[in-house]
This record gives structure tokens, C-alpha cells and sequence, in this order.
């Protein structure tokens, strides 16, 4: 069974070694993961039930207001096609209200996904400083 919590300040850097930032040259360590899930707006998890590991969660930041970007939202492996994606971006979709933009960037491969959320396609410009990710 699968438990979605929004409160980060309950989870523990063991929560998050389950292998998240799948493919990613230099993954934050989960100190660093945990880290961010604090310092942002919306986190919510996904854990499983049985183990207390957290086996999916997404982050949102923005202003309160009127504009939040979605900068990571991962499912581990084992856990994929079981609804927990769709469940997390519906829970922070519904957490950041009626703003006036929520952006998201992702690899081309995953916009069907997001399509399926009405997403809608765009156009991005980012920077990338992998080094930050090796604190």
C-alpha cells in the first residue's frame, strides 16, 4: 500500500536512498535531496506502507501567489505504472490552486506524461550547474 504525505519535515535522509535521480551524472546525496524537499513550497512523497521508504515524491517552489515550477517529481523503478506519477502531480497541482503559471521542464520523453495531466508543451532556456549537486 502506498501513503502520500505532505510534511517533509517527518522524513529522514534514510527515507530517500532508494536510487531517485535515475540517469543523472552526479545525484544529490539524499542529505542534499532531503535538503531541498525542505526548503521547497510543496513536497509531497509517496512511501511505501510496509517499508516507510519513500519510493516516489514531487517538489514544487514559487512565489505563493501567482507563478511555482515543478523542478523534480520521480517514481524508483519497481513502483512505475502503478498511478503513484499521476498521483503526485494531481496532489500538487491541487496544492499550488488556480496560480497563474506552473511550469515544468522534462526530457522530451516524458512530456506525454505531463500531456496527460493537460500539460501543455513549451519552450524552456535553462542552466545547468552539475557541481551543485555534490555537496
Amino acid at each position: 500500500m502506498i501513503e502520500y504525505r505532505d510534511d517533509p519535515q517527518t522524513l529522514t535522509a534514510d527515507q530517500l536512498r532508494g536510487g531517485f535521480f535515475e540517469g543523472w551524472p552526479s545525484p544529490p546525496s539524499p542529505e542534499l535531496h532531503l535538503a531541498h524537499m525542505l526548503g521547497a513550497e510543496v513536497a509531497i512523497v509517496a512511501l511505501d506502507a510496509s517499508t516507510g521508504q519513500v519510493v516516489g515524491f514531487v517538489t514544487a517552489i514559487g512565489d505563493g501567489v501567482l507563478t511555482a515550477f515543478i523542478p523534480l517529481l520521480e517514481v524508483l523503478p519497481l513502483y512505475r505504472d502503478r498511478g503513484v506519477g499521476t498521483e503526485l502531480v494531481r496532489r500538487a497541482l491541487a496544492r499550488l490552486g488556480d496560480r497563474y503559471s506552473i511550469d515544468l521542464v522534462c526530457d522530451p520523453e516524458l512530456v506525454p506524461f505531463y500531456e496527460r495531466h493537460n500539460g501543455v508543451l513549451g519552450t524552456a532556456v535553462m542552466w545547468r550547474n552539475r557541481k551543485a549537486t555534490q555537496r
